[in-house]
Parts: C-alpha cells; structure tokens; sequence
C-alpha cells in the first residue's frame, strides 16, 4: 500500500484520468473530491462491498432457479 500525506487543497493524481482532491478537514472527516471519467465506477467500499454481495447472492438465486428448472425439465 502506497501511504502520501496530503494537506487541504493538494490532490493526488492517479494516471492521466484520475484526480483526487483533499478539500476539507474538520475533525476527523476528510472530505474528498474525486475526477475521474464518467465510466470509472467510484463507490465508498462498504457500498462496493454490499453490491458484491448481492451480486454474488443474485448469481447463487439465478443458478438455484436453474438447477430446479432442469429438474423438473426430466
């Protein structure tokens, strides 16, 4: 893991189309801005891990719904 320090208003450049901005602290909150073209997915990770999840259980659902499908094709 690459660890920078970065204080308000400097940013961190990731390639040639990514752009993340430290645009306020208060507390411990960072707030950030993040540019990056429109096709880049950008989620908090608890978010991107939830959609996984269902995700994965929406895969498992079709596959069931397949198996008993077949089944009841014999």
């Amino acid at each position: 893991m690459l660890v920078l320090t970065r204080k308000q208003n400097e940013s961190i450049q990731i390639g040639d189309d990514i752009e993340i901005k430290i645009l306020a602290i208060d507390g411990d909150q960072i707030k950030l801005g993040i540019d990056a073209p429109k096709m880049v997915d950008i989620h908090r990770k608890e978010i991107y891990l939830d959609i996984q999840e269902e995700n994965n259980e929406a895969a498992s659902l079709s596959a069931d719904v397949l198996k008993l499908w077949q089944k009841s094709e014999k």
